[in-house]
């Protein structure tokens, strides 16, 4: 899968340290570039990014920096009287070399990152040292391939100790895949076993929603039947769950969408391994090397990999 960069959408540069030239320069800590550096710096952006010639550069003073020997420039990129916010750039004190230094924080367990929401799970429990969340559409036919091929390997392999939450990722271009989300979640209230039914159900006949003509309307209809069947046998308020149903309440689903493209999140299905994400139907065999990952940093020791294993066929995301 190709990603298509926009310049300047998010200027996220990997420049390293690059001369800009051979010419002596006073040292100095504080003030504005002198016209000769600051156009020798505008050129080598300019280059290195491919800045569209439309696109004004402007370049301030000069401040100082954490790194050693490096005072820290503001660039400002303006087009059509819309300018970017700031990008700090790093100038070594004789004026020779440009970098650009990023600093992340790695602080927080990403594991912790994604949300369960205390979503209907399968697997181990909550606290379980492998935690993997997939955004899911219940009509995307590589998240059925996904849900049919790998999971039942994945939690025959690794028992208790993987935890798998399913949350709603209904993409627009598929008409009954917000329904499905919702009524799902509605029987998912109530029930955790009537939850997975549905969703093992619906994905492995996906195909076969809004009959022959692939009616949206017959569709709906099928997944509310499906919904009220499955409450029946969980045996839960029949009442509360005709409501939710009837209600087609998207808020949770919609902010949960939000949540899924604040992490990068734009095709399905996505899984994050204790917070590493991993996107489309990918082989079986990357999968097990990321859990097993995860497992080893958690403390834990990954069990054999079954002998007769066969990956699946690697698959593009939905979209």
């Amino acid at each position: 899968m190709s990603i298509a960069v926009k310049p300047l959408r998010s200027l996220i540069f990997a420049l390293g340290f690059l001369a800009l030239g051979c010419h002596a320069q006073t040292p100095a800590t504080s003030g504005n570039l002198s016209p000769d550096l600051a156009r020798r710096v505008e050129i080598l952006i300019r280059s290195k990014s491919n800045v569209p010639p439309d696109y004004q550069v402007k370049i301030g003073a000069r401040t100082k920096s954490e790194v050693p020997g490096y005072d820290a420039i503001s660039v400002v990129f303006t087009a059509d009287t819309k300018a970017s916010k700031p990008i700090t750039f790093l100038l070594s004190q004789d004026g020779k070399t440009l970098a650009q230094f990023n600093q992340y924080d790695i602080s927080k367990d990403p594991k912790e990152l994604v949300s369960t929401m205390e979503r209907p799970a399968r697997g181990g429990p909550a606290n379980a040292p492998v935690v993997i969340v997939e955004f899911d559409d219940l009509e995307c036919p590589f998240c059925a391939k996904m849900h049919q091929q790998i999971f039942p390997a994945i939690t025959d392999r690794y028992k208790n100790q993987v935890h798998i939450v399913y949350r709603d990722f209904p993409l627009d271009q598929h008409p009954w895949a917000m329904r499905a989300a919702i009524d799902t979640s509605c029987v998912g209230a109530q029930s955790s076993k009537g939850y997975w039914n549905l969703v093992d159900y619906i994905h492995g006949h996906a195909a076969d929603m809004g009959g022959a003509e692939k009616s949206i309307a017959k569709a709906n209809e099928t997944l509310d039947t499906l919904s009220f069947d499955e409450g029946k046998r969980q045996n839960v308020k029949a009442a509360e769950l005709k409501a939710c149903i009837a209600k087609q309440d998207d808020t949770v689903v919609k902010a949960t969408i939000k949540e899924a493209e604040a992490l990068g999140v734009d095709s399905t299905p996505a899984l994050f391994i204790n917070g590493e994400k991993i996107e489309g139907a990918v082989p079986l065999e990357y999968v097990y090397r990321m859990i097993d990952g995860a497992l080893v940093a958690a403390g834990q020791t990954p069990p054999p990999a079954p002998p007769t294993a066969t990956p699946a066929p690697a698959a593009k995301p939905g979209n």
